[in-house]
């Protein structure tokens, strides 16, 4: 019978083939193959390659499991299922830039139960199993906490599309003097990993999709984090939140009346 151990290890093994399969063929500077929702909402040849290496992998040895991947959509019926983001930062792999990751996260009966984001070139890879804690090179990962929000170092991101990102520039306009300055990776799993390490204080951003959050989701709460959506939601494309509980329901109040879910 399978482990949340089990899981988290086969995770593990799969994003680091993925990871050196990737440094190994980067080009100088990779080509764009598709755009997606908008013109720099880009997909290179190496999106695909490294989800068809990852499918195939959890094929190869539990071929009855469901897989959602970020290029590849949905497959499979199975009670486990796979969430696959195989580069999480595209823009930032396109340009050469540190923060782009490998997440796998594995549920089970709807609950993410084991993740792990490969951030690299950094060569850090976070593992987390439900329960179990959240480690990066045998160190167990614990959040910030005690942190006010005037003091908060905060990440957050944007869309690819115009009327998304003028809305996401307002509510920025009224977070930065609030909070002790923000921070902008270009990956939302790296991000919530940075959070589980006490790297940032929190969170925030309007648009991740399931496979940007799922794996870094785990990493941060099994580091002592809360990971939300506004007014009890759980995190979502509308808005996914993550800090230590405290912080999280300052940074809440905060965002909740300035209506970040909207698009125009």
């Amino acid at each position: 019978m399978e482990t949340l151990g089990t899981f988290a290890h086969l995770a593990e093994e799969i994003a680091r083939e993925a990871g050196e399969m990737l440094l190994a063929k980067r080009p100088a500077r990779p080509e764009v193959l598709a755009t997606k929702s908008s013109p720099t909402d880009v997909v290179t040849a190496l999106d695909k390659a490294s989800e068809e290496l990852i499918r195939a992998r959890i094929k190869a040895v539990r071929p009855d499991d469901a897989i959602l991947g970020e290029e590849g959509g949905s497959t499979g019926d199975g009670r486990v299922r796979w969430i696959v983001d195989p580069i999480d930062g595209t823009v930032n792999f396109l340009y050469g830039l540190p923060d782009w990751a490998v997440s796998i996260a594995v549920e089970v009966d709807g609950e993410v139960v084991a993740g792990v984001v490969n951030v690299v070139p950094r060569g850090e890879v976070f593992t987390a199993a439900r329960g179990e804690g959240a480690w990066l090179s045998g160190e167990r990962l614990r959040c910030n906490t005690g942190v006010p929000l005037n003091r908060a170092l905060v990440a957050t991101g944007f869309g690819y599309e115009t009327g998304r990102r003028r809305v996401q520039a307002e509510v920025l306009a009224h977070v930065v003097p609030r909070v002790r300055d923000i921070r902008r990776a270009g990956s939302a799993a790296a991000d919530l990993c940075s959070v589980a390490a006490g790297r940032v204080d929190g969170y925030y951003e309007r648009g991740p999709q399931v496979w940007d959050y799922a794996a870094g989701g785990l990493v941060a709460t099994e580091a002592g984090a809360r990971l939300g959506g506004l007014n009890g939601r759980p995190a979502s494309p509308e808005l996914t939140l993550c800090a230590a509980p405290g912080l999280f329901g300052e940074l809440h109040d905060l965002l909740a009346p300035l209506d970040p879910e909207r698009d125009a």
